[in-house]
């Protein structure tokens, strides 16, 4: 059977002449890694990844109780140096076991794609509740402004009806007040409060009642219809409009 690999997936535009400074980026990974230490032992520390050997990849720890470390920062930054148009910062918690593995990572651009933040995890145990996926989803949605975040097995990528704009997978979120007329098909949608206790999206889940697989027919088939529901409306965007 394939493994689950849930991702989360966010991509959104800051909309600056610049890059922001790496310690601003540094700092939203830093929120983010705070949503997930609840969830297991496993994602309460995290280190600069390296593409050397284990050792080199545990020497930096990227956090500490108050944020980003100076190691991290006098890292980041020396390896940024010249770098004024794109930079990937990513961390890892550090497993010896790579089935236990998980990965932020998060790309910023001044021209071009979107920038991105992507959460892959590996351990266990694995997501079993609908709601755990939603709970991270919304801890991205507080720190980045997206145009669409997903939530779902890695795979589910191949599966999707629409290869130019992103799939439903187990949830999708978008900038939309969206209702259940619109989504027949979602088992949940969940709102997204802004500034002021406004709404500024909307949570689709595809399935509520156990964990999504991308081997499930009956699991793909709801979230492919959602998807064409949606594109029907207008609704989901091409990856070259975001």
């Amino acid at each position: 059977m394939t493994p689950a690999l849930p991702t989360l997936e966010l991509q959104y535009r800051r909309n600056g002449r610049a890059l922001p400074t790496v310690d601003l980026q540094l700092q939203e990974l830093f929120r983010f890694a705070q949503a997930l230490s609840a969830f297991s032992p496993l994602l309460t520390e995290w280190y600069l990844t390296s593409d050397k050997d284990l050792a080199d990849a545990l020497r930096y720890k990227a956090f500490d109780a108050n944020g980003p470390t100076s190691a991290a920062l006098a890292i980041v930054k020396t390896e940024s140096k010249n770098v004024h148009d794109i930079r990937s910062v990513s961390v890892w918690n550090g497993a010896e076991n790579n089935a236990n593995a998980a990965v932020l990572s998060s790309r910023c651009n001044v021209l071009g794609r979107p920038d991105a933040f992507k959460f892959g995890l590996k351990l266990q145990p694995e997501v079993l509740d609908w709601k755990t996926g939603a709970q991270w989803m919304q801890a991205a949605l507080a720190i980045w402004p997206a145009d669409f975040s997903n939530f779902g097995p890695f795979w589910y990528a191949e599966k999707k009806v629409f290869k130019d704009r992103p799939g439903v997978s187990w949830m999708l979120y978008l900038p939309k007040i969206l209702t259940i007329r619109q989504v027949p098909e979602a088992r949940a949608l969940v709102p997204v409060m802004g500034p002021g206790k406004k709404q500024i999206g909307t949570i689709i889940v595809s399935v509520t009642d156990e964990r999504f697989s991308a081997e499930n027919a009956a699991h793909v088939k709801i979230a492919n219809d959602i998807e064409i529901r949606l594109v029907d409306q207008d609704l989901l965007p091409r990856y070259a409009d975001l």
